[in-house]
């Protein structure tokens, strides 16, 4: 293949230039006879307006008048015209639509032209030479208009992609790739398979956290089979709250990472530490107190109107960094407690990967099952691995019993084989027999709350980064599954009702809120399912297994190696779709990179401060090494006369998501940068939704509740 060689740029001279006629080889009789057209690299390809592709054809050089005016096919600019025999063409121009481009080597060194025409006309049945001596037809006349000067391209539009399978995530094509969308129902059977479906594979975030905290707190077997359920129940009423009157997206409401910092910070009090007895009741109680006073402050925050206000400091650049620090925050208690049991844990987190990886794209049925339902199939094949490894007794040492203290314990063997058993066994826990068939959730199950104004702003200031985090999700899913984004005034109302969401969670005591789970948009993408209704249903399954207590009782019995191995791949997830967030702006820019990379870096680096400021090796002896870092509130380095205040400073700082929400919003909304280049969210706008019929029936409120809120500019369309 020819690369088209461009002379070099003459010395300045008489203007306009001379050019120089050009010779060139006459077609041989063969080509004459055929019509051959050659197809060479760098040569111009020329589409009329029936969309024929005209190749340049060979013809013999003409000589060129400097007086006549030609295109320059690179730039559009007009030149000399060359002339037939002398004689100028005089065919006559009449405009069309098509154009005429060339196809030159790109390295190519081309000058720059200062100023660009607004209109070019290339005449009927002319010849045009190009630099090397070839000449194009040119058989229609040609107007190049000049494309319209934009200041700021549009930003937060997603590509879209080719409808075929290599697409995995579905983000590039909402409407080609996407099974159903927001609005469509196609039978009770279909989407109560997919709602159950969308459970199922956030089957993880929906149960982790009672896992956690439960234990965490002092409470046994049982507590954690009560807190499962109740869980549950709240996640599908919350859900469908939140579906028929926030805002309206196949979103999941259900316990959030945010939130599982701030409950380990006040759990690991220095105030609880030396109660005796069960201390899971007393702590209980004191979570709920802080989780409603923040649902109260996060529904103010929504139907007040302010978070309109607050989505100008909202960027992907803030959110981006805020989300990934919440799954980096917890490596400390991932793979130590994946070690306690090393062959059933690494196993785990091997086949997880080998299932949504490897083995993703893989189709049974039309569904690509082992990437749907990667984590579930995991604990399940690896539950089933332990089970039968009990059985055939390779944890059953002589003379050691599980259930009997280590301190009890005089054999030095059996006290080295107790952790072991403890950790690998499955028939350690009793939860799955000691609760009943029937149970039904009740508010205030625990006692009263207790109220604490410290506990209560360290949840508020939280409560902001879940919002940050709830913003990012419907713009994500909206993009995927409705007509348009939401306004500005949907976006409020769904945080207000958050808000009312995590307010019952509080009363109903699962020990922590319940928010949009940023799970679900991933969940959406891959299954390619956008339904409404599908969510809807799958809640109402939720509730009714929330009312047999067996299935908390089940759950509660999962060992805590596989949790710990299930917390290591969500929190892995987690981080990643927070810097997913990135696609919509200028990930390659300076200056979104140093603004992530100082929010990533100090969101480690200043409460590893906070957290070691003042520790000696022997402090916390009570406290698991895994949760040293949530005592920071007793040892931080503010240490002034009013203890609340010390409280409130040394645990927010120890936060990781907090640092690194603070540092990107300050920097993203004070470091100059356009629009672009900030990838800043688009919503739509106001009016322009209540005008589209398709953005009405996407986020409207149903039952004409509406109508209740038209006087409310700032909470609805």
């Amino acid at each position: 293949m020819a690369n088209i060689d461009l002379p070099k740029r003459p010395r300045p001279g008489p203007w306009p230039p001379v050019q120089e006629p050009t010779t060139m080889p006459a077609s041989t009789s063969w080509a004459k006879k055929t019509g051959f057209k050659p197809k060479l690299s760098g040569e111009t390809n020329v589409s009329n307006n029936s969309g024929q592709i005209l190749l340049p054809e060979l013809v013999p050089p003409k000589p060129v008048k400097p007086s006549e005016v030609q295109v320059d096919l690179e730039s559009g600019r007009r030149q000399p015209i060359p002339v037939a025999n002398g004689e100028p063409s005089a065919a006559k121009t009449t405009p069309t639509t098509a154009t005429t481009t060339t196809s030159l080597d790109k390295d190519q060194n081309v000058p720059k032209k200062r100023k660009e025409p607004e209109v070019v006309v290339v005449p009927k049945s002319s010849s045009v030479p190009l630099p090397n001596g070839q000449q194009v037809r040119v058989e229609n006349p040609v107007i190049h208009p000049k494309p319209p000067i934009r200041e700021e391209n549009v930003v937060n539009v997603l590509p879209q992609l080719r409808d075929d399978d290599d697409d995995d995530d579905g983000y590039g094509n909402r409407i080609s790739h996407m099974k159903y969308e927001l609005r469509d129902s196609p039978g009770v059977v279909p989407i109560g398979f997919y709602g159950l479906q969308h459970y199922i594979s956030i089957l993880g975030s929906l149960i982790l956290i009672p896992l956690v905290i439960v234990p965490a707190m002092g409470g046994d077997h049982e507590d954690t089979a009560m807190v499962v359920s109740t869980v549950l129940f709240v996640s599908g009423v919350t859900t469908l709250l939140h579906t028929f009157f926030g805002s309206r997206l196949p979103l999941i409401q259900g316990p959030s990472f945010v939130f599982l910092a701030p409950a380990l910070a006040i759990i690991n009090s220095p105030e609880f530490q030396g109660l005796n007895g069960n201390n899971f009741k007393r702590v209980m109680k004191e979570l709920q107190g802080a989780i409603i006073i923040s649902s109260a402050f996060q529904t103010i925050l929504g139907y007040s109107g302010l978070m309109s206000i607050f989505l100008r400091l909202i960027n992907p650049v803030v959110v981006s960094p805020t989300i990934a620090a919440v799954g980096l925050s917890f490596y400390s208690y991932g793979f130590p407690q994946v070690g306690t049991c090393l062959e059933i844990g690494a196993v785990q987190i091997l086949i997880v990967i080998l299932f949504a990886l490897y083995l993703r794209k893989v189709s049974v049925f039309g569904h690509r099952v082992f990437l749907i339902y990667a984590v579930p199939l995991g604990l399940a094949i690896t539950w089933a691995i332990a089970f039968l490894l009990t059985e055939a007794g390779a944890y059953n040492y002589k003379g050691c019993d599980v259930n009997v203290p280590a301190s009890n314990i005089i054999s030095e063997a059996c006290r080295k084989h107790i952790p072991k058993m403890k950790h690998c066994r499955v028939d350690t826990s009793h939860a799955l027999k000691a609760a009943p068939w029937i149970r039904f959730p009740y508010p205030l199950q625990w006692g009263i709350p207790i109220f604490h104004w410290k506990t209560a702003l360290v949840m508020c200031v939280v409560s902001i980064i879940a919002s940050v985090d709830s913003v990012g999700s419907y713009h994500a899913s909206s993009l995927l599954v409705a007509s348009k984004p939401p306004t500005p005034g949907v976006v409020s109302r769904a945080i207000g009702l958050e808000g009312i969401c995590s307010m019952l969670a509080g009363l109903w005591g699962t020990g922590t809120v319940s928010t949009t789970l940023t799970e679900n948009v991933h969940t959406i993408a891959v299954t390619k399912v956008g339904s409404r209704r599908s969510v809807e249903l799958g809640a109402c399954i939720l509730i009714l297994l929330s009312l047999v207590g067996k299935v908390g009782g089940f759950i509660a019995s999962i060992p805590d190696v596989m949790v710990a191995a299930l917390l290591c791949v969500m929190w892995a997830m987690l981080a990643a779709l927070g810097l997913s967030n990135l696609r919509y702006s200028e990930a390659g820019s300076s200056r979104n990179i140093i603004i992530v990379g100082l929010s990533l870096f100090f969101s480690l680096s200043i409460p590893s401060y906070f957290q070691q400021y003042g520790v000696t090796p022997n402090a916390n002896s009570s406290v698991p090494s895994y949760f040293q870092p949530y005592t920071v509130a007793s040892h931080g380095p503010f240490r002034s006369k009013y203890n609340g205040l010390n409280y409130v400073l040394n645990t927010l700082l120890s936060f990781n998501m907090v640092v690194a929400f603070l540092i990107a919003v300050i920097l993203d909304n004070t470091v100059p940068g356009n629009r672009q280049e900030r990838g800043v969210y688009v919503w739509s706008d106001r009016d322009t939704a209540r005008r589209e019929p398709a953005v009405t029936k996407d986020y409207e409120l149903p039952f004409r509740v509406g109508r209740v809120f038209r006087w409310v500019k700032w909470v609805g369309l």
